[in-house]
């Protein structure tokens, strides 16, 4: 069972969908992940939003022209996400053990996107598998993009992983650093408790 499994019991798709649509109705913008990845690759470009959930990220790459497929995990999660995009693709596969015909990709795919704290809740051990599984699915030269927190005040759980550590787990996928930022924004990255990095394969 993963970290996520843990906390929600694996039927917070309704809940988490909720939340979001409350968040939305703020006025707060909601596609900075989104943005952020259509400034790395054109539109067009093959993109997988692992951990995908209920789809906001990769809903919103497909409204700009990206062809995408999200695998997740949790299935109340995507059932939110079918129903909100019936036309997409959506998979339910974990992370760690997938096989790159279990997502579709035969051709590779262009951008990996992990956001929303994907691995800080795997199952503790288990994120080098998973980085590795991603990186496979890259087509040469495609990039790897992940943003998560790094202490409790970013985390719904007690921190997992450090940045040294997934910087190991990269290299061992021959993924090659590419930047870091501290936000979705794009912010530089000088240290604290969320990152974004970006890697090439």
């Amino acid at each position: 069972m993963n970290r996520w499994e843990e906390l929600t019991g694996g039927s917070s798709g309704e809940d988490y969908a909720a939340r979001l649509a409350v968040v939305a109705d703020s006025g707060k913008d909601m596609h900075g992940e989104a943005r952020f990845c259509a400034t790395l690759v054109p539109a067009g470009a093959r993109v997988l939003d692992a951990g995908c959930g209920t789809g906001r990220v990769m809903i919103r790459l497909a409204e700009l022209g990206y062809d995408c497929v999200g695998v997740d995990l949790d299935e109340s999660m995507l059932t939110v996400a079918r129903r909100e995009a019936p036309e997409l693709t959506w998979i339910r596969a974990n992370l760690t053990d997938f096989a790159p015909a279990d997502v579709h990709a035969a051709a590779g795919f262009d951008l990996v996107v992990a956001a929303g704290n994907i691995f800080p809740l795997l199952a503790t051990g288990t994120e080098a598998a998973a980085v590795s599984r991603l990186a496979a699915v890259l087509r040469p030269g495609g990039l790897f993009v992940s943003g998560f927190g790094l202490d409790e005040g970013h985390l719904p759980v007690p921190p997992s992983i450090t940045l040294p550590e997934y910087n190991t787990y990269c290299t061992a996928a021959s993924l090659a650093f590419v930047d870091r930022f501290a936000t979705w924004d794009a912010d530089p990255y000088e240290g604290g408790g969320y990152a974004v990095s970006v890697h090439r394969r």
